[in-house]
């Protein structure tokens, strides 16, 4: 499977694809209103990154007890679920004058339901495509994710001029509840991959199989801590561009679009699987130039450009799925992504810290972006020993088996 069309024959493709189109733009929406509404009350760059980026935190400390859920439910009730709390928590935020406290309570609910449920939407693609094209499949969601937050943070940072961010909130609703229909007309009524255990016990053991493992551990490790500080970077546009980090956000998310397809859809296996190390320090490198402080239009090429290396997550998963058995896919990848986003979370919520410490404001701001840069490129060089024996030609004996 190596076109588009044949790709998009596949009707529960299409139905995930497009559920996947309206989950990320209502992230990306009510993202840039919350991390609006934080920082026009606080002027805090802290605080902002952790309303924008500190929900994976919650999934992290969640996912230990709940992860194996992703392969217990049934994948249609785990993605409608996860959507159906996105939309409520997204009409709460909307709520006027909620207390600040409420907020933080409400933006924690779906990063509770995805740390259960979060690789159900992934294993399910591994399943309905042929084993070759996942990757294919996969670079196409992403395409959903950078597409949709160019749309979400372009067209949101748009509409915060003539609309209030009640109104952004609004909006991000009624996609989540799109995406619930979508998902429930379109996606089969598949099995749990695992029945009869339970929820608690496989979680902790399966999880202390995979990070015992010498040959997924550095994946987890290489796939999460580099994408995570350089999100630690994007969290500090609010603080650095002011009106303007909506801009910034579609320009990031369309770098992240560009790296997907060239790597996802024109790259052979074999030049992919090498090209984790080299994407790795192009993810970095861009923002160290933020020392500089950088006027707006270079911010963007920079950004943009940067971004174009999240694509080393393509061929990451993809060693992961050669690694890992196939009853544990969904709990490895749901675990992937958690561990991504409480990196992002964590790193978000250091970079503002910092950006404060170094006096706040556009300057503390843009020498925080550098210095994390800095740190994301001197921790892709030391994972290069571990990567080096998760290649494929090395063998190996799938992890999982719990």
């Amino acid at each position: 499977m190596r076109t588009y069309r044949e790709l998009f024959a596949v009707a529960e493709f299409r139905a995930i694809f497009i559920a996947q189109c309206l989950a990320n733009a209502a992230a990306a929406a009510g993202s840039l209103a919350l991390g609006t509404v934080t920082y026009a009350a606080t002027g805090n760059p802290a605080l902002t990154g952790l309303s924008m980026f500190g929900g994976p935190l919650i999934r992290l400390a969640a996912s230990w007890l709940t992860s194996s859920a992703a392969d217990m439910l049934r994948p249609r009730q785990a993605m409608m679920a996860v959507a159906a709390v996105t939309g409520a928590a997204d009409l709460l935020q909307a709520v006027p004058g909620l207390p600040w406290g409420a907020r933080f309570v409400i933006l924690a609910l779906p990063w509770i339901a995805m740390a259960a449920t979060g690789g159900s939407m992934l294993a399910l693609v591994s399943d309905i495509l042929p084993k070759d094209s996942y990757v294919f499949g996969r670079a196409t969601l992403n395409i959903a994710t950078g597409g949709m937050q160019v749309a979400g943070y372009g067209l949101g940072g748009l509409l915060l001029v003539s609309l209030t961010t009640r109104g952004l909130f609004l909006l991000s609703a009624a996609a989540a509840g799109t995406a619930v229909l979508v998902v429930f007309r379109g996606v089969a009524n598949h099995p749990p991959r695992v029945v009869g255990r339970s929820l608690v016990a496989r979680s902790r053991a399966v999880n202390r199989a995979l990070f015992a493992s010498p040959l997924v551990r550095p994946l987890f490790i290489a796939g999460c801590v580099p994408n995570g500080l350089v999100v630690g970077c994007e969290s500090l546009f609010v603080p650095f561009g002011g009106h303007d980090a909506g801009y910034l956000m579609a320009a990031t998310a369309a770098g992240m679009l560009a790296g997907d397809i060239l790597v996802g859809r024109v790259l052979p296996a074999q030049a992919r699987t090498w090209l984790i190390e080299p994407l790795r320090f192009l993810l970095a490198a861009p923002y160290v130039l933020f020392l500089l402080r950088p006027p707006l239009p270079a911010a963007l090429v920079l950004g943009f450009l940067a971004s174009a290396g999240y694509a080393a997550s393509l061929p990451v998963q993809e060693r992961l799925l050669a690694h890992t058995s196939p009853d544990a896919r969904g709990q490895v990848l749901g675990l992937y992504s958690t561990g991504l986003t409480a990196m992002q979370g964590i790193a978000a919520v250091l970079a503002g810290l910092f950006a404060q410490q170094l006096g706040g404001g556009a300057a503390g701001a843009s020498t925080a972006i550098g210095v994390f840069g800095c740190v994301s490129l001197a921790v892709t060089v030391t994972l290069i020993p571990g990567l080096r024996r998760t290649r494929p030609q090395l063998g190996h004996v799938p992890a999982g088996n719990a």
